[in-house]
């Protein structure tokens, strides 16, 4: 009968462990703390008596999210065959809480001592508790609790009743508790910190170093060397230097290399502007004969152009030495006005 009792008790208490809502992330309450209770126990068969009730207080710690030690001291009295029993005892108790919310399940194990009477016949056993409990927090600092526990004892050979030592009782407890101090609060536990990813400023790059930020290009990938407008759209490109064999529209090695990566840009980037080639001359020789040389240079930089996929609308256009950049009196600045120039035409 006892038994079924205590399973049923146990069943009972166990259905009871379905949180209410979960505990905060960081757990902070280790204060000590005051535990009166009261008591009813059921006695086994064995000891041949009555059911009683008693009381007890116990002092205890919390000491971590699932954990409460506490020691214990109780009385209990009840009748029986051989006289009144009188139970004075202890038990150093470990309480394990599922989980700590203002509704908190726990299990509690408990090992002691406990001298026992049965009418003038004492002795001194040890006893050994183990059940399932719950507790529920009125205040921050007053929660009510209650407990179902079997308890075995042995006298150790005292014959407080005759043709036994072992004894086994179920105990129902009720009792409130009363930790001191105010109770910490809870923290959440800090989550990591995760840089967050640069922002790509696009007003501090300038992909093709045309001097435009590539917030405002509108024609990235301009063509180095290229004069830009604001928006980093190519309007003027001079190619100066031996771009031509000597008193010939034939293009150098260097010069073919120079065009071939202007047409690339112009292929990857492709401006709708019309440009316009311009071949200019140093004033070394007859005006006639530089015209024609600067117009056979510029129309062949705009055929090799084409050759090179160049879909643009191009035109060539010879000026001679009618638009000096530079002194014709110095070797250093008829060098300069020897030149070919792409000019876009604004549509």
């Amino acid at each position: 009968m006892l038994t079924k009792k205590l399973l049923t008790s146990a069943s009972l208490i166990g259905m009871s462990f379905v949180p209410l809502a979960q505990a905060a992330d960081q757990f902070l309450d280790n204060r000590w703390y005051v535990a009166p209770f009261a008591s009813y126990i059921e006695t086994g068969g064995d000891r041949k008596a009555a059911d009683g009730w008693g009381g007890g207080l116990g002092v205890g710690k919390i000491i971590n999210e699932h954990f409460n030690a506490e020691l214990r001291g109780f009385y209990q009295g009840f009748g029986g065959t051989n006289g009144p029993w009188d139970l004075a005892g202890g038990t150093a108790d470990l309480q394990y809480y599922f989980f700590r919310d203002k509704f908190s399940p726990y299990a509690v194990m408990g090992l002691g001592a406990m001298n026992s009477c049965a009418s003038a016949n004492c002795g001194i056993g040890l006893i050994g508790e183990a059940g399932l409990g719950v507790s529920y927090e009125v205040a921050d600092n007053l929660l009510i609790r209650s407990d179902v526990r079997y308890r075995y004892n042995n006298n150790l050979n005292a014959q407080v009743q005759p043709g036994t030592d072992e004894f086994h009782d179920m105990t129902v407890n009720l009792g409130v508790v009363i930790p001191f101090g105010e109770k910490p609060k809870y923290v959440a536990k800090a989550e990591p910190y995760i840089a967050p990813p640069p922002v790509d400023d696009c007003s501090t790059r300038d992909e093709d170093a045309d001097g435009v930020n590539d917030c405002l290009d509108k024609c990235p990938g301009t063509i180095k060397g290229a004069t830009v407008d604001h928006n980093g759209c190519a309007v003027r490109l001079i190619l100066k230097g031996q771009h031509f064999k000597y008193d010939s529209a034939e293009l150098t090695v260097k010069a073919q290399g120079i065009l071939d990566d202007v047409a690339k840009s112009l292929i990857a980037y492709p401006q709708k502007n019309e440009i316009e080639i311009q071949g200019h001359a140093s004033s070394e020789g007859s005006d006639s004969y530089n015209m024609k040389l600067s117009q056979r240079r510029a129309y062949s930089v705009l055929e090799y152009l084409k050759m090179k996929g160049v879909t643009n609308k191009l035109n060539a256009k010879g000026y001679g030495e009618t638009q000096p950049i530079a002194d014709n009196k110095t070797e250093a600045g008829r060098s300069e006005n020897r030149r070919v120039e792409l000019i876009w035409i604004e549509e």
